[in-house]
């Protein structure tokens, strides 16, 4: 197995993995079918188990010798380090985002999640990005909630909202 082990196979186990999270979790939602008889299960549902027959099929490609193409993109230098401090910022990012979400509320820790991840990725005008930013949350929001009647949290503008 050591001879098979690859970057590819990594990412086809995780997807794998992540699929198998994504149906387990889904079968603790429940709540009633909308009048489609579509319930809050089935998009997870269906995006889990696509994600499990994808991964699936990954690892199979993997073991069979499969494996990756090089980048080709004119814009792309595939001799370049890696931008671990990148993904670091992004990771810890969305690492905060969902630690601190229940406290901030939706829109207060969607406009930062989309701020943080806006600078991080090179936005050049900040007060544009922060206000795009805010414009986002708030929209999310609103279409969630209002719209698809999913519960967010609030959090300090729960009387406001």
């Amino acid at each position: 197995m050591a001879g098979r082990w690859r970057p590819e196979l990594g990412l086809a186990v995780v997807v794998l993995a992540l699929g198998v999270l994504v149906v387990i979790g889904t079968l603790d939602v429940s709540a009633a079918a909308s009048q489609l008889g579509l319930g809050p299960r089935f998009f997870p549902m269906l995006v889990g188990g696509a994600m499990v027959l994808i991964g699936l099929f990954y690892v199979v490609d993997v073991l069979r010798g499969g494996h990756g193409d090089p980048e080709e993109s004119e814009d792309v230098d595939v001799d370049a380090p890696a931008d671990w401090r990148g993904v670091g910022l992004v990771s810890g990012i969305f690492l905060a985002f969902a630690a601190l979400l229940n406290v901030l509320g939706w829109i207060i820790g969607a406009s930062l999640l989309f701020f943080g991840l806006s600078v991080v990725l090179g936005a050049e005008h900040k007060l544009r990005a922060a206000v795009v930013s805010v414009v986002m949350g708030l929209a999310t929001y609103l279409l969630f909630v209002e719209v698809l009647g999913v519960t967010l949290p609030a959090g300090p503008l729960a009387g406001v909202i």
